[in-house]
């Protein structure tokens, strides 16, 4: 018989959150960012309230390629720092546990982040950078974070990646970039055992024109993301960690990642997920496989640094000319004494 008591609480809240995915998922149009599939090791990607929600100094490095085999596939790149500005972190050797704990206890409730991207699509470029300034509560065992960011980024067109079959002068006359301000919004609650998050990102749905006279308009479509997990304990060192992640928009089909990953301590880790094409009905996508993929991921702790990596592998036609999508993650965290014996001392 085991010791560990499994919060039913949880439980049913992860029973209620797949309903209404499934519900919600048969009726909305979903997403067009970039996709990232090791974002629960680094959910400040896709939530600013994140931003150091875990008291961490944390820098992160992804990167993604792809259907690789195929030229000029989606690429994604990115660089994210987040911190929780403390009040005092300091912690003399001498200091008992009880005086370590109450200088502990007087940490900060501001976050900030800053997060740099390159994603490319085909000839399509977006290059930017983005601030972000959070705030968390805590709660009496948990934390309730609020963030917010401000992104400026540039939409260029490769030139090089053109190929005209005929002169078009639409074309030569248009301008190839455009410069575009926007912000991100999120919402972030967490616990020993559970997290779940709420975003918008694009919030200012900004449109532009790169030619004067003519040409479509091009419009940035503001984003929604509704993550959830739940950690169970299954013995002193490995614990089971499922979760969703759901995206939409007001126009494209609803893409959903369901997601079980298992650690071992926090040292090492390792998980499957299956991820809806986001293109085509919830029926066609669920059981028929279209536009589907299902993804593997690993990764290793080393003291301060961070391993993880995801194949994904699609269950579409472009299988048979991609040898699948690969994605790296490296980071390392700083400040694995008071911030981190202040996450825990929480509860």
């Amino acid at each position: 018989m085991t010791a560990y008591h499994i919060n039913t609480r949880g439980i049913k809240l992860l029973c209620w959150f797949v309903l209404f995915m499934i519900l919600y998922m048969a009726k909305t149009r979903a997403q067009q960012l970039p996709v990232y599939s090791q974002y629960m090791l680094n959910g400040f990607l896709l939530n600013p309230a994140v931003a150091g929600h875990e008291g961490y100094t944390a820098i992160n490095i992804t990167g993604r390629e792809q259907w690789l085999g195929l030229k000029d596939a989606p690429s994604t790149y990115a660089l994210s720092a987040q911190t929780r500005l403390l009040k005092n972190s300091f912690i003399s050797r001498g200091a008992s546990i009880k005086r370590r704990r109450r200088i502990m206890s007087r940490s900060g409730r501001v976050g900030m982040g800053l997060y740099v991207f390159s994603d490319w699509n085909g000839a399509f470029n977006r290059t930017g950078v983005q601030y972000t300034y959070s705030y968390h509560i805590t709660l009496r065992k948990s934390l309730l974070s609020f963030g917010a960011s401000l992104t400026g980024y540039q939409f260029r067109i490769d030139d090089e990646k053109i190929r005209l079959y005929t002169e078009d002068q639409f074309y030569y006359d248009m301008q190839k970039s455009a410069l575009i301000p926007d912000a991100n919004f999120g919402v972030y609650y967490s616990d020993r055992n559970i997290y779940a998050g709420l975003s918008a990102l694009q919030l200012f749905e900004n449109t532009f024109k790169l030619a004067d006279k003519g040409g479509a308009d091009f419009k940035m479509i503001r984003h929604y993301f509704a993550m959830f997990g739940y950690r169970f304990m299954v013995s002193d060192m490995v614990f089971l960690e499922p979760s969703f992640l759901l995206k939409t928009t007001e126009k494209f089909v609803s893409q959903l990642d369901v997601n079980t990953k298992v650690y071992i301590r926090e040292d090492y880790w390792a998980g499957l997920s299956y991820r809806t094409g986001g293109s085509y009905s919830l029926s066609e996508e669920s059981l028929r496989g279209g536009g589907a993929s299902f993804i593997i991921m690993g990764g290793a702790r080393f003291d301060k640094f961070y391993f993880g990596y995801a194949f994904d592998y699609n269950l579409s036609a472009i299988s048979k000319y991609s040898i699948g999508s690969h994605e790296l993650m490296l980071g390392v965290r700083f400040g694995d004494n008071a911030r981190r014996y202040r996450w825990l001392n929480r509860y």
